[in-house]
């Protein structure tokens, strides 16, 4: 008997596990982990230790070349980052790094009390790399201490290296991840470069907000093992109010349709961890579960019925939101006139204690959490960061 001659090969002709001449009552005892077929790998090699030299040549040139007209995000400023900066605060030389550390807290920590399911941080952790600065101001960001300002120490694309070969040597990590990177994507092509050199040998994870550019991630192809976005609304009024973009929604879809197109659905090996492949976290917020909903079906419908979903429900009111609003005073007679508030709303009428971003000043519920995850389910997703209902892993 040979199972494969029945299964799909996964993207980029990867082959799943085979079991040739078992019983299938037997090949059914042995397969304790639940791990369906076409997301199986016997093994994998990282997609950077398969470039060429001319390829790996290629890429590096075209590092430099965005740095001179940077078009790494939607906004696309074109800023010479050698000379200048954009919104990102970030030029060209060195990266601002916050923390480098071995991260227990990816997707999906700890489900229950004793129920721990690997994906990415295995036994061992992500090797995680937090980069400082970002390419949106989203209202509610969770790490605006790290990312509405540069913070952190400087490193050249060659001391990031040597830090991702120190992680995988001496920490044991099972990949390198990399946070809020869309900003600094040259100088993470040229470390992912450099430290192949060294002798790195585990996977790339991209850990991003979505809002990257064409020609960013076209520099990425071949250097990225594991995209991880977080596709954050649908509406364009709210990634103008909320994320400060206007174009958001747009970008983040031909974003993730792009990534997928590169590496393909989640696939892992028996150990249980991720080696490649898509995987779309999307965080519910307050009132927004319409958005949400529409961000399954377009995942449905244009990427994949396959994709490995996260709908978080950690929201918690951050950075600007519940602050007080900031009021303009003023007009004849000493009269005191509201003007309407940064967050778009008219304050005039309001009591003076009325803070910003009331709307969504406030945890998800349940409800709202359930509109997302029925709207996936209906759409016909089925993979998604639950614990699992057996003694295996959740892929």
């Amino acid at each position: 008997m040979l199972l494969s001659s029945r299964v799909p090969r996964v993207a980029g002709g990867l082959r799943p596990l085979t079991i040739r001449g078992m019983p299938q009552t037997r090949m059914q005892g042995r397969r304790s982990l639940h791990l369906a077929p076409p997301f199986l790998l016997d093994d994998y090699t990282p997609r950077y230790q398969q470039l060429s030299s001319v390829d790996a040549a290629l890429k590096r040139s075209q590092a430099y070349a965005h740095l001179r007209n940077c078009n790494l995000c939607p906004r696309e400023c074109g800023v010479n980052r050698y000379e200048t900066t954009g919104m990102c605060l970030i030029g060209a030389e060195t990266v601002a790094v916050n923390t480098i550390a071995p991260h227990f807290g990816e997707e999906p920590c700890i489900q229950h009390s004793t129920q721990l399911t690997l994906l990415f941080q295995g036994h061992n952790g992500s090797g995680s790399v937090f980069f400082s600065g970002c390419n949106l101001r989203c209202a509610f960001c969770q790490n605006h201490d790290i990312a509405h300002r540069r913070s952190g120490f400087d490193l050249t694309p060659e001391q990031l290296a040597d830090w991702y070969v120190k992680l995988q040597e001496v920490g044991g990590v099972h990949n390198i991840n990399l946070v809020t990177p869309e900003h600094v994507v040259p100088q993470v092509a040229l470390s992912i470069l450099a430290a192949r050199d060294l002798g790195l040998r585990v996977p790339i994870v991209y850990n991003t907000s979505a809002f990257d550019s064409a020609a960013s991630l076209a520099l990425l192809d071949g250097l990225v093992d594991i995209y991880l976005p977080d596709f954050k609304v649908w509406e364009a009024s709210s990634s103008r109010r909320l994320l400060k973009a206007d174009d958001y929604a747009a970008a983040a879809r031909e974003s993730v349709a792009a990534m997928h197109r590169q590496v393909g659905d989640l696939c892992f090996t028996g150990d249980g961890v991720a080696r490649r492949g898509l995987l779309v976290r999307h965080l519910v917020m307050p009132g927004r579960e319409a958005e949400g909903a529409r961000i399954m079906r377009f995942l449905a419908e244009h990427v994949s019925r396959d994709v490995f979903v996260n709908i978080m429900e950690q929201y918690r009111p951050d950075a600007h939101v519940g602050k007080p609003k900031r009021r303009q005073k003023g007009g004849s007679g000493g009269s005191s006139s509201s003007k309407p508030t940064e967050d778009g709303n008219d304050g005039e009428g309001k009591d003076e204690e009325e803070v910003r971003y009331a709307d969504i000043n406030r945890p998800v519920s349940k409800d709202e959490i359930s509109i997302v995850r029925r709207a996936a389910e209906e759409a016909g997703i089925w993979r998604f960061c639950d614990p699992p209902k057996h003694d295996g892993f959740a892929i």
